[in-house]
């Protein structure tokens, strides 16, 4: 894992976005290191969070295009989610809908919400808006600590 930050802080915004995506996908990886990393580096805050909310959004609608796409016998085989986590997510998300996506950040079980999304076809513009919101506050949150204003 250290060899894959330390590549991906040579690329700097580029390094970042890579990073969120993959950390907003099912995919375990730590964007938050990697953000920290590139701003000791001396990279600006705010394009750095812009970077980390754009690319964890995409992760997070890859996850959503793969639930949308794919049979829940898929997601349990190929992206390892287990079933019964997956059940709960879709029951949350049946009865909240798009809402979930404010959710969407929290690390492994914001994937399995934008999967099961996904699964249950929530209205991809409601889910985009609400993941994002979800998305951008983390970003913001990490950027005024690593600043020293929180």
């Amino acid at each position: 894992m250290e060899f894959i930050i330390a590549i991906l802080l040579k690329y700097g915004y580029g390094g970042m976005f890579i990073a969120s995506f993959l950390a907003g996908s099912f995919f375990p990886f730590s964007s938050e290191a990697v953000m920290t990393g590139l701003r000791a580096a001396d990279l600006s805050i705010w394009p750095l969070t812009l970077c980390a909310t754009v690319g964890n959004v995409l992760g997070a609608l890859f996850n959503y295009s793969v639930g949308r796409l794919g049979k829940e016998d898929w997601v349990y085989r190929l992206l390892r989610v287990k079933q019964d986590r997956l059940e709960r997510s879709e029951q949350f998300v049946h009865r909240y809908g798009a809402w979930m996506g404010l959710l969407a950040w929290l690390p492994i079980l914001g994937s399995v919400i934008t999967i099961a999304m996904g699964l249950l076809r929530i209205n991809i513009w409601k889910s985009i808006f609400t993941i994002t919101i979800g998305k951008a506050a983390r970003y913001a949150v990490l950027a005024l600590l690593l600043e020293g204003i929180f």
